[in-house]
C-alpha cells in the first residue's frame, strides 16, 4: 500500500484546511495522529483511495473532511468554540469548550453604521481571544437579521449597515476559516435546546421579547432556517384580534400593521399602555407597578399576556413544539408563565396542551452560546 503525497488539488486542500479551522497547534495534532490507524484501516477497504493514502497528519484530517465527514473532528471533546453576538450597540464573544463551559468571554462596542469596521472588531477580537487561549477554533456568528438566498447578502438587519452586504465571505477571508452564521433568535434557540430550558425536548420554539420580538426553531439540537431563511419569524405575523382590541397599534417599522411585534415589544407594551391611560411608562415599569397592585398597570399587562397566549398558540398549532422558551427584557415578568399557558389553552386546537411554556436558563447569554453551538456535531442549520 503506497502513502503518497495528498490526491487532493492545492484549492481542495486550502478549503478543507479551512473547514478544518487550521488545526494547527500540536496537541490537536496529536489527536488526528491517533485517529489516524482507524482513518487508514478505512480506507484500505475504499479501492478509489487503496492506492493513495495521505502520510502527513495534515492530509490525513483533509480528507478526513470530504470522505469522513467534518463530524469526526467535533468528536474532539477540547475544540474551541467560539461565539460572537453582533448586537446593535455592543459585539460580545464567548470561548466553550467541548462540554460548553466557559473559557473566555469579551465585550467591545459596535461601530455605528460602520460595516468594514463592524469585521475588523470581530476579527481583532477572535485573534485576541485565540491568542489568549492558545488555541484556534470554530467561529459562530448571531447577526440581528439574516441571509438572503440571493448571494448570501444580509437582510431585514436593524444595524442596516450589515444590509445589503456578504458578511460571511468577509468574515471567511478575514479569519481564514469558514463561519456559520444564524439569526440572534436562532441562536438564543439553539443555545437553549442544548443545554439550557429546552434541553433533551425535540421541538424547541424560542421567543425574544424586547425591543424587539424574533423567533427560532431547534428540531433534534440542529436550527431549522427554512427555504426562504425565515423560519421563526413570528414577530411580522399579524396577531389575530379579539374584542379587547379596539385600539389599534401603531405601524410595526416593516411597514405592515397589527405585527405581533408591534404589540408584544417592550414598546408595543408602553404604546398600548399610553393608548389606554395616556400615561407613557416604560414596560419594565408597567410590570413592577402591576405588581404592586396599580390597577390599570394590571390592565395592561392582562391585555399583553392575552395577546401572547393568541399568538404563541398559533405556534403551538402548527408546530407543536414541546418547549417554548421565553428570552429578552419582557421574559423576567414572573406571572407570564401562569397566565399565558391559561390563556392559551382556549386557542389551542387540543383538548389537552403539553407545551411547556419556560424562561430561558441563560439569559442574555443565550445568543452568544448558540452561537458557539452552531459549530456542535449535533447543531448547525437545516432546511
Amino acid at each position: 500500500m503506497s502513502r503518497g503525497p495528498c490526491c487532493k488539488p492545492v484549492a481542495c486542500r486550502k478549503r478543507d484546511s479551512e473547514l478544518l479551522l487550521r488545526l494547527d497547534n500540536e496537541a490537536q495534532l496529536n489527536n488526528l495522529a491517533v485517529w489516524r490507524q482507524d482513518i487508514l484501516l478505512s480506507w484500505s477497504t475504499t479501492a478509489a483511495f487503496a492506492d493513495q493514502i495521505p502520510a502527513s497528519a495534515d492530509c490525513v484530517a483533509s480528507c478526513v473532511v470530504d470522505h469522513f465527514s467534518f463530524n469526526i473532528l467535533l468528536n474532539n471533546k477540547s475544540m474551541l468554540r467560539i461565539g460572537i453576538d453582533l448586537g446593535g450597540t455592543k459585539i460580545e464573544l464567548l470561548a466553550l469548550d467541548g462540554q460548553g463551559n466557559e473559557l473566555l468571554r469579551r465585550r467591545r462596542p459596535t461601530p455605528q453604521g460602520e460595516y468594514q469596521a463592524t469585521v475588523a472588531v470581530i476579527g481583532e477580537m477572535v485573534e485576541a481571544a485565540e491568542s489568549e487561549l492558545a488555541q484556534r477554533g470554530s467561529v459562530g456568528v448571531g447577526i440581528p437579521g439574516s441571509e438572503s438566498t440571493v448571494g448570501q447578502r444580509i437582510k431585514n438587519a436593524n444595524s442596516t449597515c450589515l444590509n445589503g452586504r456578504n458578511l460571511r465571505l468577509d468574515l471567511e477571508q478575514r479569519l481564514q476559516r469558514s463561519i456559520r452564521l444564524a439569526n440572534d433568535a436562532n441562536c438564543m434557540a439553539l443555545s437553549e435546546a442544548v443545554d439550557g430550558a429546552g434541553q433533551g425536548a425535540e421541538v424547541v420554539f424560542g421567543v425574544i421579547l424586547g425591543t424587539g420580538v424574533g423567533g427560532g426553531i431547534v428540531v433534534r439540537q440542529r436550527v431549522l432556517t427554512g427555504i426562504n431563511r425565515i423560519a421563526g419569524e413570528w414577530g411580522h405575523n399579524p396577531l389575530p384580534r379579539g374584542d379587547e382590541e379596539i385600539l389599534p397599534p401603531a405601524r410595526c417599522y416593516c411597514g405592515r400593521h397589527g405585527c405581533v411585534e408591534s404589540w408584544l415589544s417592550g414598546p408595543g407594551l408602553s404604546g398600548d399602555h399610553w393608548r389606554h391611560n395616556g400615561e407613557t411608562l416604560p414596560a419594565t415599569v408597567i410590570a413592577e407597578r402591576a405588581a404592586a397592585g396599580d390597577a390599570s398597570c394590571d390592565q395592561s399587562l392582562r391585555r399583553y399576556e392575552r395577546r401572547l397566549a393568541k399568538a404563541l398558540a398559533g405556534v403551538i398549532n402548527i408546530l407543536d413544539p414541546q418547549v417554548i422558551v421565553l428570552a429578552g427584557g419582557l421574559s423576567n415578568i414572573a406571572r407570564l408563565y401562569q397566565t399565558v399557558p391559561r390563556y392559551w389553552a382556549d386557542e389551542v386546537f387540543s383538548d389537552v396542551v403539553h407545551t411547556r411554556l419556560r424562561q430561558s436558563a441563560h439569559g442574555d447569554s443565550s445568543g452568544v452560546r448558540g452561537a458557539a453551538w452552531l459549530w456542535n456535531e449535533d447543531s448547525g442549520t437545516k432546511e
